[in-house]
């Protein structure tokens, strides 16, 4: 069966919730470097150390709900009609951008981080929600379209926030973070109504407690009521997809964040060509998306998830080698001047490698994750995902430090991203292999 791919967008039971997603990825980025750039270059365009650990702080403050809340929005989003549930975070964004407008405009630095928390915590509520009520509304063949979308326009999304929170004033940035969070308010009053599947249950205020079940219930834990070791999460449908998607955004996390450094010091090039690595790394997963959906007709599969991360990592390998025998022709090279570098065309062959696997990769991954879950319990599967996806984010980037301060460049870091893809490639291609003989 053919995969209905932008179709959906023409379908309420899509469209208004792709448009919430893609503005809501669109604020966080906008706000989060709005922030940023007024950071480094006007309030502490002379105190750069301070800007450097205001970078650090942001990260932290953005992720640190996703650890404190995900168990308990997993919970929410199962209980409460998922429609109405994204309304009322949708008006809250609107609240949120106005605590970020006034601290875009009188130059408030805390003001901000309370605003970039809230938004973080916006994100978290919302992340069970907008995979868990897709197999609500779309046909089983229009899973993979669909999470392909959402992917696509997500990281298109981000890159749109980014770009233009470095053209515009700060001033600017906030006004138009309100203006797309009341579009979204909007967007998010057409979306169908998404009923919980199960009656109602009690919610677990405990975080502690309710992070160690919602963990449990992902690993398909004999713990659970009524499952046994049998079950489809025990034997790694979702615990897999999961721990592979975790991977992808922590050395995507880090790949992004080195971009700047990279440019700057081992290919000794302007901001503009980091501008450059930014926008191909965008594109070419939004594509990567799409593609892994045609080529599986629409069909919720793994086929391409392992030769997706061998690309991943062969991409990142490659790039260790191509920047670290990189001789730049001049300081401060201009885009011209980069691709003027005949070696400079490996680097964004490496960059078109990496992205477009890495959306064929993490795509069918969602898609299953989404499927094998049990309808009743599928906000919370998603939740658990999130949760995995910020601590091993975190695990990363310590790591990623430590090699850092051991002298390891910029490069060996991208050819250590590399050889953990390589581990990822093998887990997949045994795990196909188990599964065809089984």
């Amino acid at each position: 069966m053919s995969a209905p791919d932008l179709s959906l967008l023409t379908k309420r039971r899509f469209a208004p919730m792709f448009a919430v997603q893609f503005l809501g990825a669109f604020n966080d980025n906008l706000l989060k470097f709005a922030m940023l750039f007024l950071a480094n270059f006007s309030i502490y365009a002379e105190q750069p150390e301070r800007a450097e650990m205001l970078a650090a702080i942001a990260s932290g403050v953005f992720i640190a709900p996703y650890f404190l809340f995900s168990a308990l929005a997993g919970q929410l989003a199962d209980r409460i009609d998922k429609a109405r549930l994204v309304r009322w975070v949708k008006m809250a964004e609107v609240a949120i951008m106005t605590i970020g407008l006034y601290g875009l405009w009188f130059h408030v630095i805390p003001a901000l981080l309370v605003a970039l928390f809230l938004m973080g915590l916006h994100s978290t509520i919302f992340g069970p929600v907008k995979f868990s009520i897709l197999p609500q509304h779309l046909e089983r063949h229009e899973i993979m379209g669909g999470t392909g979308l959402f992917e696509a326009g997500t990281f298109l999304a981000i890159l749109g926030g980014q770009l233009l929170a470095g053209v515009v004033s700060a001033w600017t940035a906030g006004l138009i973070a309100m203006g797309v969070a009341v579009s979204g308010y909007l967007a998010a009053r057409a979306i169908p109504p998404a009923p919980p599947l199960r009656g109602e249950h009690p919610i677990d205020w405990n975080v502690w407690r309710g992070t160690l079940h919602i963990l449990r219930t992902a690993r398909g834990s004999k713990e659970q009521a009524g499952q046994g070791a049998g079950h489809a999460r025990g034997d790694g449908k979702v615990w897999l997809p999961i721990l592979g998607i975790s991977w992808f955004f922590a050395a995507g996390a880090v790949l992004v964040s080195e971009f700047a450094p990279l440019v700057s010091g081992t290919l000794g090039a302007e901001q503009e060509v980091a501008t450059l690595f930014l926008v191909i790394f965008s594109v070419m997963i939004a594509l990567g998306s799409v593609t892994v959906n045609r080529l599986l007709g629409g069909q919720v599969s793994t086929r391409y998830v392992p030769i997706s991360a061998l690309g991943l990592a062969l991409g990142l390998i490659d790039l260790w080698l191509s920047t670290s025998g990189f001789s730049a022709g001049r300081e401060a090279a201009s885009v011209r001047e980069f691709l003027a570098e005949p070696s400079a065309w490996r680097i964004l062959v490496d960059l078109v490698l990496i992205a477009f696997s890495g959306g064929m990769f993490v795509v069918p991954l969602y898609a299953v994750l989404q499927m094998h879950s049990l309808p009743e319990e599928r906000s919370r599967i998603i939740a658990a995902n999130n949760i995995v996806n910020a601590a091993v984010t975190v695990v990363v980037v310590l790591a990623v430090t430590g090699l850092l301060a051991l002298g390891v460049d910029v490069p060996g870091v991208m050819g250590a991203l590399g050889l953990g893809s390589m581990v990822v490639a093998l887990v997949g291609f045994r795990a196909q292999r188990r599964t065809r003989e089984g």
